[in-house]
């Protein structure tokens, strides 16, 4: 049998297509970028507080800081994880790793009961941990934290080394 006319060797119908089509490449794109900018914000990790203010604080330069937050309700969190009182020293321990002299943030929020941030700080000093940080904000035009733009971390009991 043979080929009709039309598919005998012609150059015409088997040339590959070499154009890219970039119009549905950059609409991809551009809702990817608007995806992540939208979502980037919701990533932030922690525990929302009302940190105390405090103008004498320095700002303390820390790469990966170990942040315990104790919330307005008592509540004790590693990170943004709610953590359990029993767990709050194991979980502390894995994350220091081998580097005992990392520094423990403590926030507590401006409504937190105050014995309850002493006896998270308590707690950590027992079991050893006391390189521990006190976390504030400063608001004060003054102070130097205001500069830095960050919460500051004022040494707790002279701990913090």
């Amino acid at each position: 049998m043979a080929l009709p006319t039309r598919f005998k060797n012609n150059n015409d119908l088997y040339q590959p297509l070499a154009d890219i089509n970039v119009t549905p490449l950059v609409d991809v794109m551009l809702v990817l970028l608007i995806i992540f900018m939208v979502t980037a914000p919701l990533l932030a990790k922690g525990v929302k507080v009302n940190l105390p203010q405090a103008s004498a604080a320095q700002p303390i330069n820390q790469k990966d800081p170990i942040v315990v937050t104790v919330g307005k309700d008592g509540k004790v969190s590693l990170g943004a994880d709610q953590v359990a009182d029993n767990a709050l020293i194991d979980g502390i321990r894995a994350m220091m790793g081998d580097d005992a002299a990392r520094v423990v943030h403590v926030r507590g929020d401006t409504e937190a009961v105050y014995g309850e941030v002493v006896a998270v700080m308590d707690r950590l000093a027992r079991n050893g941990i006391t390189h521990i940080a006190i976390m504030t904000n400063s608001r004060s035009k003054t102070g130097p934290a205001s500069k830095a733009g960050a919460p500051a971390a004022a040494p707790a009991g002279g701990a913090a080394k």
